[in-house]
């Protein structure tokens, strides 16, 4: 009797388990095609921005016969005349040729980096 109540459970946290795994890959993916949506319809704005930072966030994996491999994302902050700041992901090699204290005009769509063009006029003040 116990050994059937021990597998009754164990099916029991087993389908708890896959369920809340099943609801949360739901979410991200609507979390992302909600997003995605959202800066489709937003518009293509240009506007002169510094830039006032930049980051890396690299990810490590290994798999189980010891090879490992990293993914970075790069990102950069941007402050806009208005005094906010937005953080944007960029490639890698548009991240290599931006730097902290570069002026100029920004150019995106929602959350999505389209470019920066640098400016050599340097008559911003923020």
């Amino acid at each position: 009797m116990n050994l059937f109540l021990g597998g009754q459970l164990f099916f029991i946290i087993f389908g708890l388990i896959f369920c809340l795994m099943f609801c949360f890959t739901f979410f991200m993916i609507i979390k992302q095609m909600s997003i995605w949506n959202k800066n489709n319809h937003s518009p293509v704005l240009t506007v002169k921005a510094k830039i006032v930072g930049k980051r890396e966030h690299v990810r490590f994996s290994s798999s189980s016969d010891g090879v490992g491999s990293s993914h970075t994302t790069y990102f950069v902050c941007f402050q806009v005349e208005s005094g906010d700041r937005m953080e944007l992901m960029v490639s890698g090699y548009e991240y290599g040729l931006l730097l902290e204290g570069d002026e100029g005009q920004l150019t995106f769509q929602g959350t999505r980096y389209k470019g920066f063009e640098r400016s050599f006029d340097q008559n911003f003040s923020y």
